[in-house]
């Protein structure tokens, strides 16, 4: 594919610390939020076994608790109550400050917005994560020429982000968020904001990135063709797991109970 993710390196997942119940272990996850002494209970007693290498697609309406789970499973927000291990690392018990550093050692993000800051050059946004985690500008700057190298914009290390289309913007987003060598990538609606044929090549990208460096990599998104591309289906409802499986079984599944509500009659 023109512009694809080239295999690199030597697996950066596949060196991780392993844990042997996976990358990703939550159990019996709940969130509320409160308001004017009101609780509003977000998730209930979620269970997530993620190993290392696994594809996998997060679906739900909104109100569904997706977003909330995406945002616990990335370190930017704590469970209420259960517990959540990241790479064997229990998270609950991290302050801020060490959950961002978990977040930054671990997880690469991807967004639907890309999030790139307008005012640096490509080459300076994908560096960034590894500048904020110590590493200096001159070795950081060659590291993202790299990642730019291995999703075919290595061209356009100097140019603004503004320049670029939509899916040259999100594969920066994908090189930025390999800068650092996480064995997890978390992508939050990665082709909401791409015409049909650019979702297409990006989720081509995710899948030799999964395939080729063994990247866990999981996404969120409300489109069935989207999660597709994914091994596994996790369907989130009002806060509650529907369906973990594969994800053809539970696209068709999906399917019928879609084709069972378009034949009850109007009433």
């Amino acid at each position: 594919m023109t512009g694809g993710v080239k295999a690199g390196g030597a697996g950066s997942a596949a060196s991780a610390n392993s844990d042997s119940r996976g990358l990703i272990d939550i159990h019996q996850v709940t969130k509320s939020y409160f308001s004017g002494g009101v609780e509003t209970r977000v998730l209930f007693g979620i269970d997530l076994l993620v190993p290392h290498g696994d594809f996998l697609a997060v679906m739900g309406q909104s109100g569904s608790g997706k977003s909330t789970l995406m945002n616990i499973l990335g370190c930017l927000d704590q469970a209420s109550g259960g517990t959540y291990k990241l790479n064997g690392v229990d998270t609950l018990s991290l302050s801020r400050n060490e959950l961002a550093t978990i977040r930054n050692r671990t997880i690469g993000f991807v967004f639907q917005s890309f999030n790139l800051i307008k005012r640096m050059s490509v080459a300076e946004n994908v560096a960034l994560p590894l500048i904020y985690a110590g590493v200096s500008r001159d070795k950081a700057y060659k590291k993202a020429l790299v990642e730019l190298e291995k999703v075919g914009l290595q061209d356009y290390a100097k140019r603004m982000p503004n320049q670029l289309s939509g899916g040259q913007q999100q594969r920066v987003a994908i090189a930025r968020a390999l800068v650092g060598d996480p064995p997890l990538i978390l992508a939050d609606e990665p082709t909401g904001n791409l015409d049909t044929q650019t979702s297409v090549e990006i989720m081509r990208s995710l899948q030799q990135l999964n395939a080729e460096r063994g990247i866990t990599i999981l996404l969120v998104t409300h489109e069935p063709d989207i999660a597709a591309y994914s091994k596994r289906l996790v369907r989130l409802k009002d806060g509650h797991v529907l369906y973990d499986g594969p994800a053809a079984e539970g696209l068709r599944q999906l399917a019928l109970s879609h084709e069972a509500a378009a034949a009850q009659p109007a009433s």
